[in-house]
């Protein structure tokens, strides 16, 4: 794999679409071309990275959480139906691979093996957000480490990301049902704090 920072040398796609289709890549990154999986991932480590961020803030090791996502992506690539779905499809598995690395720290948590540290807010906020999103990104933040894993997720899908419910259910690769019980669930506890 290579390093996140994009070399200026390789001209980017832009977002009008110039360059190859993802349709067109993983064509070419299932016929074992190397050059379509880099193209791949210089066009989605950013958003990988991002979404990997705002679920795990304070997880030294994004990095490896991203490049662990492409890895599965890439092995898997003859399991994906619509190749023009890449971006969505590669977004699930940064979501189920950051979902298990959560349930993995909250075990060494337990265990006493890992300390749990509260996130910094403000380094996850954009300095030009408006103060009413600001107020509801840290309530939403400070909540995370109470809830479950699962409501974890879906409410930083539903209220960071502002995925929809059908969106998150896919992502999660849950059904709609059990994410509106976890949104729920989240949302109660969200509506509590932010009361207080």
């Amino acid at each position: 794999m290579k390093e996140l920072q994009p070399q200026t040398s390789q001209p980017q796609p832009t977002k009008s679409g110039a360059g190859p289709s993802d349709a067109a890549l993983v064509l070419a990154a299932r016929a074992g071309e190397e050059w379509a999986r880099e193209a791949l991932f210089r066009r989605y480590a950013r958003l990988a990275l991002g979404l990997a961020y705002r679920i795990l803030p304070r997880d030294a090791d994004l990095d490896d959480l991203v490049q662990d996502s492409f890895l599965a992506a890439f092995q898997r690539l003859d399991r994906l139906s619509n190749p023009q779905a890449f971006q969505a499809w590669l977004s699930s598995i940064v979501v189920r691979t950051a979902g298990k690395r959560l349930r993995r720290r909250r075990l060494q948590v337990r265990l006493g093996l890992l300390r749990s540290e509260p996130i910094d807010v403000e380094q996850v906020l954009s300095r030009g957000a408006p103060p009413d999103i600001a107020t509801e990104l840290r309530a939403v933040y400070g909540l995370l480490d109470q809830l479950s894993v699962e409501e974890r997720i879906a409410l930083v899908l539903r209220r960071v990301e502002r995925l929809e419910i059908p969106e998150i259910a896919e992502q999660m690769k849950l059904s709609t049902s059990t994410v509106k019980r976890r949104l729920s669930a989240a949302e109660a506890r969200l509506e509590r704090a932010l009361e207080r």
